[in-house]
């Protein structure tokens, strides 16, 4: 396999997930030929699957299923060669149910799919600095019509705020009741969306009015962090490697896409922006935006920020956060929590 490029290291220290061993559920009678299974594999790579017969039953047939998604029915003890190009990134829950003498057995291995893509070091020049509000602890942000929309998080002082980012004045602000705790927001349709962190709650807003027309109740069991869309889907972070896809008109979770750079998943994946048909994502806690493909979950790229920490008045507490892509210029405005300074930026190979 390919090795890990040293660039991903800039979003993994702490956040490194270990590897996933290969691990077969054992039974007295059938398991998989551990020799044959490799713990993680690329998407180009083939899994090859092998029954043991220790007890030399006399098998029928073994269905096949990846995440009880049931791949293949073989005769016998035939091998199965499977193709992981369709597969997710992430762990993959492999069974097999062995027929044999009328009765069945099944048994059960795991590996992990991750990325073979080797993330670009990409580069960024200051275009403007901007004065930001110290008391803004930045969750969301989101240009729309050409005007900067700011989410702030912490409870009994989270707000949504309407401004000029040249002269900081403020439009209109809509603060949160004490409860909760602000998150990520997106425009679609005529609405702004907002989430809000561990109440499972949302916002929509009329996009033009900033008037509250729904709350909704998240529909899995996850936190909520940083919101995007492509027009069509919203696609939010739940503070883990996933990406989650939702459906604007009904609130439902119907996807998601597990974020790996080389052999490593990245989890705290925090506020998103879709930028050129790309996921533009703060990593909690790293300094660091990575580029992420919408479809694979795939880091392409990397851009290390670390050199605005020399800019800016802020505790190693105040992370990088906030991602805006302001359409009419071409150019990206990234801040952090409680940072005196907005930066825009364009970014380059």
């Amino acid at each position: 396999m390919k090795k890990h490029n040293l660039l991903s290291f800039i979003l993994l220290g702490t956040l490194l997930s270990n590897c996933g061993d290969t691990k077969n559920r054992e039974n007295t009678i059938f398991n998989f030929d551990s020799s044959k299974i490799s713990a993680q594999y690329q998407p180009q790579e083939t899994l090859d699957l092998t029954i043991l017969n220790p007890k030399s039953k006399q098998v029928d047939s073994i269905v096949y299923y990846i995440n009880d998604a049931k791949i293949k029915t073989v005769k016998g003890l035939e091998k199965l060669s499977f193709d992981l190009k369709n597969q997710k990134l992430g762990y993959q829950n492999i069974k097999a149910l062995v027929y044999f003498e009328g009765e069945n057995a099944e048994t059960t291995t795991r590996i992990e799919v991750v990325s073979n893509v080797t993330p670009k070091l990409l580069k960024y020049k200051i275009v403007n600095t901007f004065a930001h509000d110290t008391n803004s602890f930045t969750e969301g942000l989101e240009f729309y019509k050409d005007t900067l929309y700011e989410s702030t998080g912490q409870k009994e002082k989270s707000y949504l705020r309407k401004y000029d980012y040249r002269t900081g004045k403020v439009f209109k602000q809509i603060d949160l009741d004490a409860k909760y705790f602000g998150e990520g927001i997106t425009f679609i349709n005529g609405k702004l969306v907002q989430l809000t962190w561990q109440e499972k709650t949302g916002f929509i807003y009329n996009a033009n009015t900033l008037k509250l027309e729904k709350t909704f109740a998240f529909t899995k069991e996850i936190e909520g962090w940083g919101m995007t869309n492509d027009g069509k889907y919203i696609y939010q972070s739940d503070g883990t490697e996933k990406i989650w896809k939702m459906d604007p008109a009904t609130q439902k979770m119907i996807d998601y896409v597990n974020v790996y750079s080389g052999s490593s998943k990245i989890k705290s994946v925090n506020e998103l922006e879709l930028i050129n048909g790309k996921f533009y994502a703060n990593i909690w806690q790293k300094d660091a935006i990575a580029v992420v493909n919408p479809s694979t979950g795939a880091v392409e790229g990397i851009i290390n920020m670390s050199g605005l920490r020399k800019l800016i008045k802020a505790t190693p507490d105040d992370v990088l956060n906030g991602i805006a892509y302001n359409p009419k210029n071409k150019t990206i405005f990234v801040t952090g929590k409680n940072w005196d300074k907005m930066f825009e930026i364009t970014v380059s190979e």
